[in-house]
């Protein structure tokens, strides 16, 4: 394979990707290839397949790019997600203040079989799941039971291992956690994304995805993952420093913490969403959460109930030093029709203070009020058409001025470390991804 086929013409800094053949053997995650991006057709068709049955268990201080990641596109896959709660209650707070509603308690799964467990990491969440009795049952029936099990981030270690679930199997963890695991008699791997027999496990969030396409195929076959993991957009080789296109240079200023607005609505694509609150809170960013509908509480393109700190309705006066759009196509037809969202956005372009948007909103939002005029933008491949200027599109992320966009869930992290970025500066945004096991 050739280099990444990432093109960067014009742009304040020029960089390039090294082969495949180039990087060292632990950067190339070579269980899935991809055609390039110009060759691919994606469509938002609903992909029905053999019924699975999966069990995805959270906690408050679960990792929410970690639990929603393998949910949001094993759902793709057309698995049946239980998605339930070790707590008392069906809703709980995940790390960085995100607020998830399960489908479920554990209590309410305990008879039932599952095809696939996977624990999501985090702390304190990985250490609940490993302290409830009734997880530890069902995960260890399942082991005896030769189904499989996985777990990502803290999870491998604080859960699987205190378990003795991973006795003697090839396993990978936070990089934090490898003396625990190695503790728990495992044999450490330093791939992204390790499976030995009925157990899969990963690094972090920043594998979250690589380790969510990885279930599909363990459940349905590789033509599966590949038919997954084409509209996710997802870059081909993990570990390498991200890279976004930029045009007309200016600096994204702010006093003291900026504060960012993330609306979301029933429709919005999940993941999108919550790997722009997660990575901005990591920087301390002030994130709102607002939501376009008449609740705070939505129901997300993939089913997962997320909900807002507040209604757009009760903020929607409020000054912000960005505002950025999540795609999903019934959340960005949600967008387009609010008014005063898109009042919102105009007087923030008007103002000269950074705003954007990825995957379908681009397209369907920001393009048909006049938010893309005179722009470089990108969105969601199949709706590239609907851009007045799609020259720059191929990028994963574009830059031009005050507006920032992006191409589809695959690109979701790239776009968030841009935007650090441009608040933060370069090496608070490397630091930041190395942390999150998505750059080496």
């Amino acid at each position: 394979m050739g280099a990444l086929a990432f093109e960067v013409r014009n742009l304040t800094r020029v960089s390039s990707f090294a082969t495949l053949a180039q990087l060292p053997k632990h950067l190339c995650y070579s269980f899935l290839t991809f055609p390039p991006l110009h060759k691919q057709r994606f469509s938002f068709s609903v992909m029905a397949s053999v019924n699975k049955k999966v069990l995805v268990p959270i906690a408050n201080g679960t990792e929410p790019v970690e639990a929603v990641v393998p949910i949001d596109v094993l759902r793709r896959a057309g698995a049946e997600v239980t998605v339930a709660s070790v707590e008392k209650q069906l809703q709980i707070d995940a790390c960085r203040g995100v607020k998830i509603v399960a489908d479920a308690l554990i209590s309410d799964c305990a008879d039932n079989v599952f095809d696939l467990i996977s624990l999501p990491g985090g702390m304190p969440g990985a250490t609940t799941l490993k302290d409830n009795k009734t997880l530890e049952s069902i995960v260890k029936k399942q082991a005896s039971e030769g189904r499989l099990y996985a777990a990502i981030c803290a999870s491998p270690a604080v859960a699987l291992g205190s378990w003795g679930l991973l006795k003697g199997k090839k396993a990978t963890c936070y990089p934090s956690f490898r003396e625990q695991l190695s503790a728990a008699a495992a044999i450490f791997s330093d791939s992204i994304v390790e499976h030995d027999g009925n157990v899969v496990t990963s690094q972090g969030p920043g594998t979250a995805m690589e380790y969510a396409v990885a279930l599909v195929e363990q459940l349905f076959g590789k033509e599966k993952a590949k038919e997954v993991s084409g509209p996710l957009v997802m870059r081909t080789i993990h570990g390498a420093e991200f890279l976004f296109a930029e045009f007309n240079r200016v600096n994204w200023t702010c006093d003291g913490s900026p504060k960012i607005l993330v609306p979301i609505a029933n429709g919005t694509e999940e993941m999108e969403a919550l790997i722009i609150i997660d990575v901005l809170r990591w920087v301390n960013a002030e994130v709102l959460v607002a939501s376009v509908e008449d609740k705070l509480e939505v129901v997300a393109s993939r089913k997962v109930k997320l909900v807002a700190d507040v209604l757009l309705d009760d903020v929607v006066n409020g000054s912000y030093d960005v505002i950025v759009l999540p795609g999903g196509l019934g959340g960005a037809q949600a967008f387009a029709k609010s008014g005063k969202l898109i009042n919102l956005l105009k007087k923030q372009r008007e103002s000269n203070r950074p705003y954007g948007a990825f995957c379908a909103s681009p397209a369907l939002v920001l393009e048909p009020h006049g938010l893309l005029k005179g722009k470089k933008a990108t969105a969601f491949p199949a709706l590239c058409d609907k851009l007045t200027d799609p020259s720059e599109a191929e990028n994963r992320v574009v830059v031009d001025g005050h507006l920032i966009t992006s191409r589809a869930p695959g690109t979701s992290l790239e776009f968030a470390f841009a935007i650090t970025e441009k608040l933060f500066g370069r090496e608070k945004a490397l630091e930041l991804a190395k942390f999150l096991v998505f750059v080496r």
